[in-house]
């Protein structure tokens, strides 16, 4: 399967902004090519004229495609851990509740409190990614939240269990902000929306693995199903450990270390030939200069955010916006809660209703893998359009089958297909492309930082939702609810028309220009390598 996506991402290099790629490939087979060896020493130049040159040309970028995509996988299975929470939680509840004798109450916060536990992770977790490097704050996020884990899985009791939440909604607090800034930083600007997208992919696998946990572990006693379900969880830590022997730095964040020598050496191993080597290099130094500028040290920066320019003023909107939309629409709520609305629908028994949980989860999972073939051909914009539209009409006619078609065969048919229809629309747009556009609008001297407050936004809406679903269903049921989200959705359709710019096939830098004047956000017109420098200059 990965290899169909490498395939893919180097389809849209060529595909995407051809008579650029076309220049990089002259450069490649026409002019000198600069290669280094495994001790970053010159090679002898030599001229790629024949065709046993074009091929060895054609076989060094696919290297480089496969070495950007493995860090890329391996950045991102922490989001595995946060997908394995969500999805297991909404079935290990069940026999939580059963064997702990908690309240409805105590499962909405037990469920809910994690994403508000997140942001002290979110909030932090800027300035420490800034100090130790945005590879240790991956190793970090780790950490915290298997300790979170593992003490969730052996608690006795519903305090100890809120003690295990903790840490693990701070190590997911970690990740959600720094694995889409580390992979946008280290990719290719034509290949960086699917990049980006994997933690939404790694997480809609944790959710289905999730699932699948609570289906087959269901049987055995209550006092130990949730405990293994829970502690399962703790697999993919050894995986992540053998990872950070093998992904590199940022090389922007080693660029602001002054590092400049080592940030070359990984952008050698990622782009096509060194000319657009030192094109990139330049950029991120000019911006670089700017973030590392005596007026821009920690405080001034969160004066900058909370004291925001119009250009950082439209950024800010335009993250948090869609970090909020992405959560406010329900999609948490129904993920976790999932087993509760198909026995509203009709389903009696757990395992029949676990079993129709791993049904979404499949349907996540299998339709983020759509997302990533077309967010770089298409555009963040379009699928942002067809996600958001698809989810109100599904929402809605969910709230329709709840209401009127409940406790029928046909009605249940009906809302386990308008629940799947609604996370694969999800999983088509907004659940990915919100973590694409919010790792790169950002001017690189408060990326971090910003992003971090982007996901604030995100685990505060999804919290309030999640700790708050059961008392609305009761008070409005739970097609009431469903109904307030696809308004909700609905809304979400207009942020992207007034908000959301293009930003396919641009780089970091060139991305900021965008922001320059409010009329841009929808034009997203080209813009060229050179007026980066202006923007610089002008800042």
């Amino acid at each position: 399967m990965f290899g169909k996506l490498i395939n893919s991402i180097g389809v849209q290099e060529n595909g995407n902004d051809s008579n650029k790629y076309e220049r990089i490939e002259t450069y490649a087979a026409e002019e000198e090519i600069m290669l280094t060896d495994n001790n970053n020493n010159k090679l002898q130049p030599k001229m790629a004229k024949d065709e046993d040159d074009i091929v060895n040309v054609k076989n060094i970028r696919d290297d480089m495609r496969k070495y950007v995509v493995a860090c890329a996988i391996f950045a991102s299975l922490n989001s595995v851990l946060l997908g394995y929470d969500v999805g297991v939680m909404s079935g290990a509840i069940i026999f939580i509740q059963q064997d702990l004798k908690i309240t409805e109450t105590q499962q909405e916060i037990l469920v809910g409190i994690l994403s508000i536990l997140s942001l002290l992770g979110s909030l932090t977790g800027g300035k420490i990614s800034d100090t130790i490097g945005r590879k240790w704050t991956i190793a970090l996020a780790c950490i915290v939240f298997q300790s979170g884990a593992a003490i969730m899985a052996l608690a006795p009791s519903y305090q100890i269990l809120m003690i295990g939440r903790l840490l693990a909604g701070i190590g997911i607090g970690f990740d959600i902000m720094i694995a889409p800034v580390y992979i946008a930083e280290i990719s290719p600007s034509i290949a960086r929306g699917s990049l980006t997208s994997f933690p939404e992919i790694f997480i809609n696998l944790g959710i289905l693995l999730g699932y699948i946990s609570n289906y087959v572990f269901s049987g055995l006693p209550v006092h130990s199903n949730w405990r293994i379900m829970l502690g399962v969880g703790i697999a993919p830590s050894v995986f992540l450990g053998f990872a950070l022997f093998i992904i590199p730095e940022s090389p922007r964040w080693l660029v602001m270390q002054n590092r400049i020598e080592e940030a070359r050496t990984v952008l050698l191993k990622t782009y096509d030939n060194t000319k657009e080597v030192d094109e990139r290099l330049a950029e991120i130094q000019m911006a670089a200069r700017i973030a590392n500028a005596d007026k821009y040290k920690e405080k001034a920066v969160w004066l900058e955010i909370l004291n925001p320019s119009p250009t950082i003023k439209r950024m800010l909107i335009t993250d948090c916006g869609i970090q909020s939309f992405q959560q406010i629409s329900g999609i948490d709520a129904t993920v976790y809660y999932s087993p509760t609305i198909f026995k509203d629908a009709g389903i009696k028994g757990n395992i029949e209703l676990l079993a129709a949980t791993v049904a979404v989860g499949f349907t996540k999972t299998m339709f983020i893998f759509v997302a990533l073939f077309l967010i770089d051909k298409l555009g963040r914009k379009p699928l942002l359009y067809i996600s958001t539209i698809g989810m109100t009409i599904s929402l809605f006619c969910l709230s329709f089958t709840l209401t009127f078609l409940g406790d029928q065969r046909f009605g249940i048919g009906l809302a386990i297909l308008f629940v799947c229809s609604n996370v694969a629309f999800f999983s088509v747009g907004i659940g990915p492309i919100c973590w694409v556009v919010s790792s790169e609008i950002f001017p690189l001297r408060l990326r971090a930082q910003a992003s971090g407050l982007g996901a604030v936004g995100s685990r505060v809406s999804n919290g309030v939702i999640c700790m708050s679903f059961l008392t609305l269903s009761r008070a409005i049921t739970v097609g009431g609810t469903f109904f307030l989200f696809s308004v909700i959705s609905a809304l979400s359709v207009v942020f992207v028309h007034t908000c959301v710019p293009k930003t396919k096939g641009k780089s970091l830098e060139q991305i900021e220009m965008l922001f320059q004047k409010g009329s841009e956000l929808q034009v997203g017109g080209e813009i060229e390598m050179g007026d980066a420098e202006c923007l610089v200059q002008r800042q």
